[in-house]
């Protein structure tokens, strides 16, 4: 196949726009004529977009759901960490997602997942050893070692972590980072890995202010800047690609269907360059920086890459035209070219329905309890002591502080429903729950009374995976049968679903911006400073479960 396209050359070799003919032989970039005043072209021909960090999973879409979203926003790559399935499945987790993949002319790059469970103090619903995760680096389809959430293993030299780091080494792979909050000499150490003066982890996408990513930069680290449907650093960070253009790459981590509906990468392009910053400086970052430090087989407008490119109207809001990979349109004017088609389900699912008695917690006299504070647009949590409210001999919800129950079920198999309290949910009435509860994805649950909670949960237990949603006028559910994480329905449809039941959680009088995102990410124990995971209340700052 050839084809020849014309427009403005967005060059971010050579740092300057040009008109320019591009030719397309099999795929790849033949030949690129500068053509003067021979063509007045309106639109701007530039490499695609490239997520630099992101779960797939939690997007609730399978990949091929996924890349069909993704294209229509110029996206053509994504460094997908596929430890969320791999907490439910195992390599068979990882290997589903690795072939669906492959199902669609778009380019995932995998990781082979380091923590897996991401904690001792969790269940989780499958093991990867050192040795799977040696196996899966020598995979080709697996390009570097993903998040290593175990920084205190990496601090203290935990043998087993070491191990998984220096089979990352010997595969000449790099090694993706998980450091929130690490500052100052313990940033430095868990960079160096054990060898001081090296890079041995060599990005970190969880840095929440300038401080923390200019402390891990100065030791040689990249940072990925990462805007998701809950955790949003885009604002604290994007200065940096000022002073910091070769160190800086954009991520979503965690991007819900509806979000994903509205826009991708191309978003933080607009908005970066809204403020001012040099256009080549956010290219270097979206599409150059990630291929260079992973080593990936995209193309960047140079003669012998791969055709992989996009097209725009403008090189302000990036409205994006076409959108090319290997030479295939695969996204054209807002309407994707990847057909919608069914997939395989996977999935480990094993718990029987609740009681409502599950859900009630004795008062055995205490003044006060530890609190969750949910924090909008963050996934750091505060722990607050606050005084308690109770009914019958019961700790109860108190709707008029905004202090509601929350319970994390087992989904792997019957066990004592783990039960505290959160702050700043907004709810007062009904309940939500989830099976996408990083990183373990047992059931996590948000209600204002017993009843309600266990309605819920047993609408998820129900579906074998899924988000639900419980009103005075009933329960709404969106299944999610595929490792009770995603969907492998038409993407849109389940954005559409998403959205409607989105919509009921906030009726309830949710204030959060996205419910159910931050709902997943109550059980996350590696992020500070306080969680719940199904065998009770975790502290992420002594990283230890708290003594009821």
């Amino acid at each position: 196949m050839q084809f020849t396209i014309k427009g403005q050359l967005v060059d971010p070799w050579q740092k300057r726009i040009y008109t320019a003919a591009i030719t397309v032989v099999n795929g790849k970039i033949e030949s690129i004529t500068p053509v003067g005043d021979e063509v007045s072209a309106q639109h701007y021909i530039l490499p695609g977009f490239i997520d630099s960090h992101v779960h797939i999973e939690s997007s609730m879409l399978v990949p091929r759901q996924f890349a069909r979203l993704a294209v229509v926003h110029g996206t053509v790559a994504t460094i997908s960490d596929p430890h969320e399935i791999a907490n439910v499945c195992g390599m068979k987790g990882v290997e589903y997602m690795i072939d669906n993949g492959k199902t669609v002319p778009f380019k995932f790059f995998f990781g082979a997942p380091s923590c897996v469970p991401a904690t001792t103090f969790e269940t989780a619903g499958a093991t990867l050893d050192t040795a799977e995760v040696a196996a899966l680096l020598q995979k080709e389809e697996i390009h570097y070692l993903s998040e290593m959430m175990n920084f205190p293993g990496v601090l203290y030299n935990d043998p087993v972590v070491m191990d998984k780091i220096w089979a990352a080494r010997r595969a000449g792979k790099p090694i993706d980072g998980h450091a929130p909050g690490l500052r100052g000499d313990q940033a430095r150490l868990y960079i160096e890995a054990g060898e001081p003066g090296n890079v041995i982890i060599s990005t970190d996408h969880e840095c929440f202010t300038r401080e923390e990513a200019l402390d891990k930069l100065t030791y040689g680290m990249r940072i990925i800047i990462r805007e998701g449907s809950a955790a949003r650093n885009f604002e604290a960070l994007i200065d940096l690609l000022n002073d910091y253009p070769l160190d800086i790459m954009f991520g979503s981590d965690d991007k819900h269907p509806d979000s994903l509906v509205a826009g991708h990468i191309n978003q933080l392009c607009a908005r970066a360059v809204a403020k001012g910053i040099d256009l080549f400086k956010v290219l270097q970052a979206a599409c150059v920086n990630p291929v260079l430090h992973y080593n990936l087989p995209v193309g960047l407008l140079r003669v012998g890459d791969a055709a992989d490119f996009i097209v725009t109207s403008d090189l302000q809001a990036f409205n994006v035209l076409q959108t090319f990979i290997n030479g295939e349109l695969v996204a054209e004017n807002g309407v994707s070219n990847i057909a919608s088609q069914t997939s395989t389900n996977i999935n480990n699912f094993n718990c029987s329905p609740k009681k409502a008695a599950d859900f009630q917690m004795p008062w055995k006299g205490e003044t006060n309890i530890p609190v969750i504070e949910a924090l909008d647009g963050q996934l750091i949590t505060n722990r607050l002591l606050l005084p308690s409210k109770t009914l019958n001999g019961q700790l109860v919800s108190d709707t008029e502080r905004d202090i509601l129950k929350i319970a994390v079920v087992n989904r792997y198999k019957d066990a004592v429903v783990a039960r505290a309290f959160i702050k700043n949910t907004g709810l007062k009435t009904g309940a939500i729950a989830s099976s996408v509860a990083h990183d373990s994805h047992n059931i996590v649950a948000i209600g204002v009374d017993d009843e309600s909670l266990c309605q819920a949960v047993n609408a998820v237990i129900a579906q074998q995976g899924g988000i639900s949603c419980v009103s005075q006028e009933g329960v709404q559910v969106l299944p999610l049968p595929v490792a009770g994480l995603m969907s492998a329905a038409d993407g849109y449809e389940v954005a559409r679903a998403y959205t409607t039941i989105d919509a009921m959680a906030k009726t309830l009088g949710s204030t959060l911006s996205a419910p159910f995102m931050t709902l997943s990410f109550m059980a996350l124990l590696v992020i500070p400073h306080l969680k719940l995971s199904d065998l009770g209340l975790f502290d992420g700052d002594a990283f230890t479960l708290i003594e009821p």
